[in-house]
């Protein structure tokens, strides 16, 4: 079973590579933005041919949410223009596309976890070219999964965690947004869950060949909190002595406008493979840097 993983420098790339090793059964080919581009349709083309992989997880994406506002070319080109293309391709050569989205697809107006069924409305560009890109490969072909996930971290690349841990070193104090409420999402777990749904879908294949799994679904870890909750919880785990300050949105504005709720509701997932979603605060002690 060959799988072929995009944006493999990323965070959730360098999950995978993490984890590979547990998986002798699964081939993982990894392929950084300068091995494949896939925002160019024919360097997709060419390396489908050589790999010629049974699975394909996109973890490439445009993810500079606040930059996004003023490079939204660049954005859609990755975001919409990379997922059309790897669709296509993936029709070609008959691959199951796994393909990486966001919370940000809605608007955060909700009190109630979001389930795949609610209908999306991102309030900025970054939201909106995630959604376009759902749509694309919606419209290309029906082997697929969408996995929306929120707040992911890890103690590769850039993230959240690692930029409170990196200012816990170089300042006495910190401010944090305390109204905006969603889950934090380990990486490595992120990546259990895709190779699980590959696993299941090895299985169903074998078994049944035909299978009604594929579609949209929520992924994150469980729980609820604030990004202020969040910080406070990184730096009590690595026992950081800083004085955090919470605050609202309000005073600490941004180019793009986020969500202000995006729990995302994990009962279809759950179901449909057997995924068992461990607490934010539970996987957070996991993570070393």
């Amino acid at each position: 079973m060959v799988v072929l993983v995009t944006g493999a420098n990323g965070q959730l790339g360098q999950s995978l590579q993490y984890i590979a090793p547990n998986y002798p059964e699964v081939h993982f080919v990894f392929c950084s933005s300068a091995d494949l581009d896939i925002s160019n349709l024919e360097n997709c083309l060419t390396v489908f041919s050589k790999v010629k992989p049974n699975y394909c997880i996109n973890a490439a994406a445009y993810t500079a949410v606040d930059k996004a506002e003023s490079e939204a070319e660049k954005a859609h080109l990755i975001n919409v223009i990379g997922s059309q293309n790897l669709a296509e391709v993936c029709k070609q050569y008959s691959t199951v596309l796994l393909h990486i989205s966001t919370d940000f697809v809605f608007d955060g107006n909700a009190s109630i976890p979001y389930t795949e069924k609610d209908i999306p409305n991102p309030t900025g560009v970054y939201g909106q070219t995630k959604l376009d890109g759902e749509k694309a490969i919606q419209a290309t072909f029906q082997n697929y999964y969408i996995i929306r996930t929120s707040w992911v971290y890890s103690q590769f690349g850039n993230n959240f965690m690692k930029t409170m841990l990196r200012l816990a070193s170089e300042r006495d104090s910190i401010s944090v947004v305390n109204d905006q409420i969603g889950t934090p999402t380990s990486a490595v777990d992120l990546a259990e869950c895709l190779v699980k749904i590959i696993c299941h879908t090895e299985l169903v294949e074998v078994q049944q060949p035909t299978t009604d799994n594929f579609g949209i679904y929520n992924f994150s870890n469980e729980g609820q909190c604030s990004w202020f909750d969040f910080a406070k919880k990184i730096f009590k785990i690595n026992n950081c002595n800083i004085d955090l300050k919470p605050i609202p949105s309000s005073s600490f504005p941004t180019p793009a406008k986020r969500p202000k709720y995006s729990v995302l509701d994990k009962t279809k997932i759950k179901s449909t493979f057997g995924i068992e979603n461990k607490k934010w605060e539970e996987s957070l002690e996991k993570q070393s840097i």
